[in-house]
């Protein structure tokens, strides 16, 4: 959904996830709902919920006097931390900001952050929800910028940039007078990498190798394409890496995939099959879905999002490695530096990463390499007046599509 499509200003909600399986009961008996906090303070042990004007209200508990709540439209803040014994033995609250909060990938998201799929059950968050007007509360640990305008009829790549360019460069500027210098910043909206990179270049306050771009998504697609070639079931694809840009010049890397622990290229001996239909399938994939369904694969997105996060704050497996989209400067594989470019990764869980630098390299990925390289820096050129890099020149090789556009 694009950021104008909606004027939702700022709302937050403060959980457990442990206790979502008695919101999904209260939900369940909406037909159109939106959440508040299902929250317990001392002696409190209700849930709320609420439900868009002229829709079906389901019955819910009044909610005490003695709790003091500020509410921002539908969502409203019914829970003091400090409040109550039992928070003291909480673990630190982590914010999470997420911008486009009422699109549809939000919609699958914010339940998956709450449900403690992501953080952990034991972990209290607060979800800091951002519509076209910009928060200006205090951020302390994870933004989720989702929130961008698609590509219309007749709109050229280059009006692309421009036009989400700017949210995005008004987001970093935002980030970078609240947040916190820890924050780790997920940028969703298209183009991903070069919506990164304006954003970064706003934000001097935090550091760059902070800033990712989700190219998680295609990771997911590439490993499920190798297994079911190769007749085996998803979680046996291991360091799968997408190279470059979020567009149909991504590099989905076989070279370096392994099946069953076994390289990719010994399970799949189809050459052919790899260097092209492989190759095909996953940069157009969400091109493909979009006809069949005539939308977006909005479920699948959030998916994706959720596994980008989890591999930055869960240890990354002995010999693994997860694919996104990052800061280029001091790069081992002598990729043009200054640009948000995909590579393979590491983290010991702590919400950083390393880049992977024993991977292998010939001249068939080098060579498609070059080409999503030439492409972002040609983006690069195209929102220099967004990045402090004085006017734009739009000379972009050709006009490549978005995965998710037809």
């Amino acid at each position: 959904m694009a950021v104008a499509d909606f004027t939702t200003t700022y709302k937050e909600s403060i959980f457990l996830p442990s206790q979502l399986s008695s919101l999904s009961s209260c939900l369940s008996n909406t037909r159109s709902h939106v959440l508040k906090p299902y929250l317990r303070a001392r002696n409190v042990n209700k849930v709320y919920c609420s439900v868009a004007p002229n829709e079906v209200q389901t019955p819910v508990v009044p909610q005490p006097t003695s709790i003091k709540g500020e509410c921002y439209g539908v969502f409203c803040l019914t829970y003091d931390l400090k409040a109550a014994e039992e928070t003291k033995s909480w673990k630190s609250l982590i914010n999470i900001a997420v911008s486009g909060a009422a699109g549809m990938i939000s919609n699958h998201l914010l339940f998956k952050l709450a449900s403690g799929e992501v953080f952990g059950q034991d972990q209290p968050i607060a979800l800091k929800l951002l519509g076209s007007e910009r928060s200006f509360q205090a951020l302390e640990e994870w933004a989720i910028l989702i929130g961008a305008k698609p590509r219309g009829p007749g709109m050229e790549r280059a009006d692309l940039l421009d036009i989400n360019g700017q949210i995005f460069a008004e987001q970093g500027k935002a980030l970078n007078a609240v947040a916190s210098s820890n924050v780790k910043v997920i940028v969703v909206g298209n183009p991903c990498n070069t919506n990164a990179l304006i954003c970064l270049k706003n934000a001097p306050n935090i550091p760059a190798k902070n800033f990712h771009a989700l190219t998680r998504l295609d990771e997911n697609r590439a490993k499920c394409q190798l297994a079911l070639k190769a007749g085996v079931f998803y979680d046996k694809v291991s360091n799968m890496t997408i190279w470059g840009n979020h567009s149909t010049t991504q590099v989905p890397d076989f070279l370096n995939a392994r099946i069953s622990g076994f390289p990719a290229k010994d399970v799949i001996k189809d050459t052919k099959w790899l260097e092209n239909d492989f190759t095909e399938i996953v940069q157009k994939r969400g091109g493909v879905l979009i006809k069949k369904w005539g939308r977006s694969s909005a479920a699948s997105t959030a998916v994706s999002i959720v596994d980008a996060i989890r591999s930055l704050v869960t240890p990354t497996p002995e010999g693994d490695w997860f694919s996104t989209g990052v800061y280029t400067n001091g790069n081992p594989y002598g990729i043009a530096e200054d640009i948000v470019f995909s590579m393979p990764c590491r983290s010991d869980g702590d919400g950083d990463y390393e880049l992977v630098k024993d991977v292998l390299m010939d001249d068939f990925l080098r060579e498609r390499i070059k080409k999503s390289e030439a492409e972002l820096l040609a983006e690069k050129r195209c929102v220099g007046h967004l990045t402090g890099e004085g006017d734009a020149y739009c000379d972009l090789p050709e006009d490549t599509m978005l995965p998710g556009e037809v």
